[in-house]
Order: structure tokens, then sequence, then C-alpha cells
């Protein structure tokens, strides 16, 4: 420690939390002295290091959630003085309750679906519809007690008149979260970051009920165990990737990173983690559990000062190979109405175990309760067993009239334990769940039966998909078929967490391969393999799939779901598409022995990139050092992840008309290769095309990744589809026709040029004119 200066450490609070901070903390070498404000009788007695009384201080540690709302920690960095909390906006993610829903929505960070509501009548009304079990939460801060799991209907008006209308929680109840009912188990992780590094401790398990079994009524915690048997390295990385790191991550980009520790409520699903809540500080018990379990070598002042000053990434934070558990002792009557000033007997523990105060105080040197939570007993083990049983040994040196505690603690993970040696090695085991493939096929089967056309009755759950021709109406078709993949774009949505579109791109990379050999796409199957079945990710991809083949018009008649640990890391997944669709004899194409010199080139617009040449978007990207979270460049209104994630334009009903009119020589899709390579796919070797920049807009995306990517004309042509989809080829005497029937569909048609014979234009295929002008 030489040559550091001495830390003077203020620890606002009172409860057991804070006793277990300061036990912590007095540890530290750098530690000259804690001031506990206001302390309670543990704190008073922990340390010669530990006191209760004010003095200058050169570091702050906020341990409640009240004075870090009320902006403890601007108000000591305005002076200078370096803190351990967030500041007045991060608190927000537990200030408010509708904040941090928003936040998470915006984020797609997942957690359960919900609704805010500021007027009673209209979240009544909503009750009584949403169709299924809810949860009420108050907004704002209220000590703990502002959530209600009512179990049905009619305790859920009552709860949300009691909130609302009653004002039972005060003003934390001027504005109320919805929310859908969650089942599973529930863990909590304490998070610990500058706003950039995270680094997450042991996840733990609280006991809410007050009693045995998880009975009676609900409390701030009745003991907690650490580190769960649910928590596999598996579930920690999914945890970590898909809310922790998103959450620090969000708030920086939001304009308030988070200094601190952030506490996230998480329940385990069957379709994978969600976000029960954020707290802004170290829960309570867990940290009663947690912090024993950091290693003898972590130095949590040197920790927290990191925090605060913006470099943990520069020190150690250590776990030990061990469990810990703590039981709370309670006085009678708690969480009700109980007793204070009531005499405590203590006598010695061993070293393996440690009591926390929360509820108490110094009377005339005479330690009484002040509180309903009074202790809590927490014991350090090499296995879980060890630890709850030494907690409780600790349990037997205390001694208090009518103190009462939970004897079950941690017996979910006990259940589990016994569960899984009885169910011996399992696919599950090996990173495969049947459950959550079954638990898919659910959620999505409502989805695949919007798709049914005339033909197929898009059941999905069978071995194959069923499809009538004569029912479709044709009378001598050909079979059409198309394969493709979304490509490198999936790293786009992998990284912004938006998967919702790209089962679009998916279904649009298909069918519009059908529709320029004139035929109607009739169905449609999807193939999607990952690393590990995240239910929510996969359900929607599959409504993007949904999406696309609504807006094609193919039945979604079947699909393959893979999940092959090792093959694909955790959060990956690949995407592939088939599908069939029909074209009477007479009417395929191109037709090549009709198309001649001085047929009219004409164009429909792109949405965007479409689905192809995002290697090199994501290198151009890379050189700005954006991110896909970044605000997009060309449209502030988004970020740059939503506005590349555009769904490539499917084309299919607009045109269908046009085709079964026999007004279309050839089409030509525009996808990978550009103008240049995919326009010679449908004309005779003999002719070419030459056409103009100036017909159309290069639209604002092509001209970014063009100026800050320094990409010559002739790539963007050949690479992109620099705002032109899809490429018709039309008799001059048709282009009215044509222009008619598709603007009553809503498209704009652009005159791109002509065909020419390719001699004239010095035997190129595809000639761009004007870019150098016009990009």
């Amino acid at each position: 420690m030489e040559g550091k200066d001495k830390l003077v450490v203020l620890l606002l609070g009172s409860g057991g939390r804070e006793h277990a901070i300061a036990w912590k903390l007095a540890a530290s070498d750098r530690v000259e002295a804690i001031y506990v404000a206001p302390g309670n009788g543990g704190t008073a007695a922990c340390s010669s290091k530990v006191s209760n009384v004010a003095i200058a201080v050169n570091f702050v540690v906020a341990g409640p959630e009240q004075p870090i709302v009320d902006g403890v920690a601007d108000a000591f960095r305005k002076i200078g003085i370096a803190c351990f909390a967030p500041s007045v906006k991060a608190s927000r993610m537990e200030g408010s309750k509708t904040f941090a829903k928003d936040f998470m929505k915006k984020h797609n960070i997942p957690t359960a679906a919900y609704h805010n509501f500021t007027d009673y009548e209209q979240a009544k009304q909503y009750v009584k519809t949403c169709g299924h079990r809810v949860v009420l939460k108050a907004s704002g801060l209220a000590a703990g007690k502002g959530v209600l799991l009512p179990k049905d209907e009619e305790e859920t008006l009552e709860g949300l008149k009691a909130i609302m209308v009653d004002k039972e929680f005060g003003a934390a109840g001027d504005e109320v979260v919805v929310e859908e009912y969650l089942e599973g188990q529930e863990l909590s992780f304490l998070a610990l970051s500058d706003g950039y590094t995270v680094v997450t401790l042991p996840p733990a398990q609280d006991h809410k009920r007050a009693l045995d079994g998880d009975q009676g009524p609900n409390t701030g915690g009745m003991g907690c165990y650490a580190p769960t048997p649910v928590g596999t390295p598996a579930l920690l990385e999914e945890v970590q990737r898909t809310i922790i790191q998103p959450s620090i991550d969000g708030m920086r980009r939001d304009g308030f990173p988070f200094v601190g520790c952030l506490f996230v409520g998480i329940m385990l699903t069957a379709s994978g983690p969600k976000v029960l809540e954020y707290n802004v500080r170290f829960g309570d018990p867990e940290t009663e559990v947690v912090l024993p379990l950091l290693s003898d070598d972590t130095d949590l002042a040197e920790v927290m000062l990191a925090c605060a000053e913006g470099r943990l990434d520069a020190v150690r934070v250590g776990i030990r190979d061990a469990f810990a558990a703590t039981v709370v002792i309670a006085s009678g009557g708690y969480p009700g109405s109980y007793p204070k000033n009531i005499p405590i007997t203590l006598s010695s523990t061993n070293d393996a175990c440690i009591v926390f105060h929360a509820g108490t105080a110094l009377k005339e040197q005479q330690l009484v309760t002040s509180g309903g939570r009074v202790l809590a007993v927490s014991a350090v083990g090499s296995t879980l067993r060890e630890a709850v049983d030494r907690a409780y040994a600790g349990i037997q040196t205390v001694s208090f009239d009518k103190m009462f505690y939970r004897k079950d603690i941690a017996h979910r993970a006990f259940t589990h334990i016994d569960q899984a040696k009885a169910a011996g090695t399992t696919y599950a085991s090996a990173g495969v769940s049947i459950d959550a493939g079954n638990l898919l096929v659910q959620k999505i089967k409502p989805l695949v039966k919007s798709t049914a056309r005339v033909g197929s009755d898009s059941e999905i759950g069978g071995f194959g998909g069923l499809f009538d021709l004569k029912a479709a109406g044709y009378r001598d078709p050909i079979l059409v078929s198309a394969t493709d993949g979304i490509g490198t774009k999936l790293k786009v949505a992998h990284a912004a967490n938006i998967h919702d579109t790209v089962g679009i791109d998916l279904v649009a990379m298909n069918v519009n391969d059908l529709i320029v050999q004139g035929a109607e796409p009739l169905f449609f199957l999807d193939y999607f393999a990952c690393g590990k079945l995240e239910v929510d990710v996969a359900k929607d991809f599959v409504k993007g799939v949904v999406d696309g083949c609504l807006q094609s018009g193919a039945a979604l008649v079947g699909g393959e779901t893979a999940e092959m640990p090792g093959l694909y890391g955790p959060g990956d997944y690949d995407a592939a598409g088939f599908t069939v669709g029909a074209v009477e004899r007479t009417k395929i194409l191109p037709r090549l022995d009709d198309i001649k010199a001085g047929d009219a080139v004409l164009g429909l617009s792109s949405s965007g990139v479409h689905s192809n040449g995002f290697s090199l978007v994501r290198r151009v990207v890379a050189s700005q050092g954006l991110t896909m979270q970044s605000s997009c460049p060309w449209d502030s209104a988004t970020t740059l992840g939503k506005a590349l994630l555009t769904p490539t334009r499917i084309y299919v009903k607009q045109l269908l008309p046009v085709v079964q009119q026999d007004l279309i020589k050839a089409m030509a899709h525009i996808t990978g290769g550009g103008f240049t390579d995919n326009i010679p796919r449908v004309l005779p070797r003999e002719l070419g095309v030459e056409m103009s920049a100036k017909a159309w807009p290069l639209p604002p995306v092509f001209q970014w990744l063009k100026e800050k990517g320094n990409i010559v004309s002739s790539e963007m042509a050949r690479t992109f589809n620099c705002g032109i989809g899809m490429v018709l080829i039309v008799d001059p005497a048709h282009v009215n026709a044509v222009r008619g029937l598709l603007s009553e569909a809503g498209e704009k048609v652009y005159s791109l040029g002509t065909v020419v014979p390719r001699d004239e234009i010095d035997g190129e295929e595809v000639r761009v004119l004007d870019t150098e002008t016009c990009w």
C-alpha cells in the first residue's frame, strides 16, 4: 500500500447489507477508518476501524436506495469526493420501474411483457381483457413493498385500486407497471461496474416468504445462498451476454454510465432468463452471502474506488471456490407489526460463521432489536450443505424473545441437486434442451397457422409439410424451387440483439428468386441452427419468417430447429430457407427469344442494403468506430443496427399481376454481385444493358458507405443494389401498362436505361453511366 493515500470511508445505511460491506472494507489495509451513518449495533462493534460517528471523509459508499435516488453520488462528486454509487439519472433504473421497463424494451433486454399506466380506468380495463395472470408494480420507491402478486382478476383489481386510488404506497403508485406473471426460479446477480467494465459476482437465491416451504407473506428476505446450482456456466454466460452487459452498455449509450453495484433480479423461465427488476445498490440479504465469497486477496475498497474512478479493469476481483449461506433471524410478528428494544444475547461463533446486524441498536451497552429483520447469520463452506449447516449452527449462538427464522434455506438447491443425481446424464446436461424445443413449437404454432393458404394447412409438428397443387388452381404447372440464407447480415442482428426482421430477409431472398422466373411462391420451409436454443430469440426469428410468408403469399409448411452446442457459440445462430413455387408452362421467365435491343429497362426501389454486401458494410462501420447501438449517421431517429436491419423488400404481390398479363420479358433480382452480375443472368449472350445513375436517387445509406468506405463506383455497382432491388425488361409498347399496374400497387417505377447490343458497349454486359457525377 506504499504511495497510496489511506481511505476514510463514509458508508451510508443501517442494515445487514451495510454491516457486511463494513466488515469486508475493514479487511483492507488501505482503509484507515469507516464511518457508518447511521449504522447499527453491529457496525458499532464490528472493528476498531468502524464507528457510527460522522467525520470528514474522502470516499463515500452508499448502501440503501433512498439516498442514491436522492442524488448522494452527484452531491459528493460535485465537491470532489469519490463515491461508489450511481448518479441520479442512473438511479432511475430502480427509482422508476416504468423507466426501467422502457429501457429494457429499447435495448432488447429480455423481460416480461408489460404496459405502463397513469390512468386507473385504463389500467383496470387492460387487466380485464389481457387474458393472463399479471404482476402489479408501483413505479416509484416503496421500501421494497410495491410489488403485488395477485392470484386472479379479483385480487388484481383490488391491488390496482390499492396502489392507484387508495395510494397505499403513496406517490410511488402514481404510475403502475402491469406485467405478465413469469414462472420459474428467481436468481439475484450483483454486478460491479465503472460504466464500461462489469464484473458479475456469483448468482444468489433469496427466500422472500416468511415461513418454511415458501409460505406466508412476502418479506425483505429471510435467507440466501450462493452460488446457485442452477447457475451453470452456460446460464451465467447467457445472462452476462443478453442482460448484464447490454444493461451497462445501454445506460452508457443513453448518457448515464452506471457506477456502483447493479442488482439484477432474474427469473429463469422456460424460454430463458428474463429481468424482473433492477436495483442500483447491493441487495439484502444477497450481500451477506456474496461478499464472504470474495477471495482473501480481493480488496473491496480498491475495487469500489476503481469503479468510482473508471478503472475497474485494472483491479482483481477473485472469487473463492466455496459456497455461502445466510439465515435471517426476525422479530416475532415480522413482516407485520413487531416489538422493539428486546435484549439480544450473542455468544461467540467460529471463524466460518459471521453474524451481520440488520435491525439492532446499542442502548446503555445492551444490544437490542430495532427492526423486523434483526440479524443475518452467514457461513462459508466447501459445499453448499456445509455452508448451510454452519449457518444454522451459528443461529444457536443467538437468543432473544420471540425470534424466528426459516429452517429450509437453500431447499430449492438441494431439491435440484437430488433431482440431478436421480436423473443421471441427460441430453439437457449435454447442452440440448428438448423441452425448449417443444416450448418453441407451442409458441410459434399460431404464427405458422396464420400463413395457411389454398393448398396447405400450415400445421407444424409432423414429419413433413403437405401442399395440394390441384387445389391451388394450376392447369399445366412447372414447379420452381429456390434456397438461400441470410448471410453475414445475421452478425448485425446478433450485435443489435434484434431478431424479428432477418426472417423476412430469409423469405425475401428465396421468393424474389421465384418471381423473377414468373413463379408464384406456394410454400416455404426454414432451417434454424444454434448453439443454445434461446426460445424468445427463435420465436422472434420465426415471426419474421411468418411476416415474409404473409407478404409473399407463401405458406410456412414446416422447418427444422437444430440445437448444436460446440458447433455454434453461445448466442450464435444461422438460418437457411427453401421455397417452392409454380408457374404455368407458357409463362416461364425469362423469355430470352423475345428480348431485343431497344427494350426498356425499368427498376423498382430497394429498402436499403437488403441482404448482400454486409461483410463490406461491417468493415466500413468498424472503420468509423461505430457499434450497432450507435446513432445512425444518415437517420438520427434510429440506431445504426435498426437501420441496417431494414428487411429486404419482397416484390411478389405487386409483380404477379404484371407477369400474368405477359407484360414482362425478364426480371433480375439485385442480390450479391449487384447490377454487374445479376442483370446478365436474364439476357441473351449478345445483348447487354446501358443504364444511367441519373435515373434514380442514391439512398443515404449507400452515400454514407461510399464516402466513409472510400468505395469506387464500379465496386458499389458490383456489390450493392444501390437503391434498385428489382430490374424489369419490358417491350417499349408495354411500359405504360406496366407502370400503371405497378403504380396501383404503390410502386414508383424508374426508367433505368435500355437493352443494347454488347458490341455497342465494348463487350460489357452492364454499363452504368454517370456514376461519378451522381454517386
